[in-house]
């Protein structure tokens, strides 16, 4: 059976830096490094399951709810939660190195999909305006079929819907809940810090 390899997106092949992204669009808030991370935490809630922003990522509710939600638990103004929510889009840039990793490893004849948790509006651009997403044999967003990382269910179905034999498979993930999920499906994964790194266990595993 062919290999294959399964990216997560945020944080791996595409930009996200929280901080950095709050002291840009939300400064007033977001003075220092201290008081960015307060709010990162906050709004983003560590990305937990349960949270508001887990309901969005799993497309239980839109921006505007979201934004009235969290704005009702912080006691931050809505509109200042709108502008991060809004402002998501254009932080998600491609990572350059991370994207060459990818390259070589379609040349190497690799089935590459995707797994990700991702709210829809944000799922459809990163589809609308990056071409290479068509080059994935298939991929999943969270918001699409109502499931989550870590949740062993959603590693299920990637093994129905991509058919891939877990065994003969990597997951890539920057987060360690997710990582040690995907190894209980006997996954073989590893945690992304960069390209370079990943590049460099890929190898030692064998890939």
């Amino acid at each position: 059976m062919t290999r294959a390899v399964v990216f997560d997106l945020g944080a791996v092949l595409f930009q996200w830096q929280p901080l950095q992204l709050l002291q840009q669009c939300v400064p007033e808030l977001a003075a220092d490094e201290e008081r960015a991370r307060t709010l990162a935490a906050q709004i983003f809630e560590s990305l937990t399951p349960d949270s508001d922003w887990a309901r969005f990522d799993l497309g239980l509710i839109a921006e505007a709810d979201l934004a009235l939600r969290i704005a009702g638990r912080t006691g931050v103004p809505p509109a200042s939660i709108h502008r991060v929510i809004d402002a998501i889009p254009s932080h998600l840039q491609p990572q350059a190195p991370t994207l060459a990793l990818l390259r070589h490893l379609q040349a190497r004849g690799y089935r590459l999909y995707y797994l990700s948790n991702m709210p829809r509006p944000y799922a459809d651009h990163l589809e609308r305006c990056n071409a290479f997403m068509a080059d994935f044999a298939d991929g999943i967003f969270s918001c699409r079929v109502g499931l989550m990382k870590p949740h062993a269910a959603i590693f299920a179905l990637a093994e129905r819907r991509f058919g891939i034999d877990p065994a003969n498979t990597l997951f890539i993930d920057d987060h360690a809940d997710n990582v040690a999920a995907a190894r209980r499906r006997s996954w073989q994964a590893l945690q992304f810090a960069d390209a370079g790194q990943c590049s460099a266990e890929m190898q030692a595993l064998g890939w």
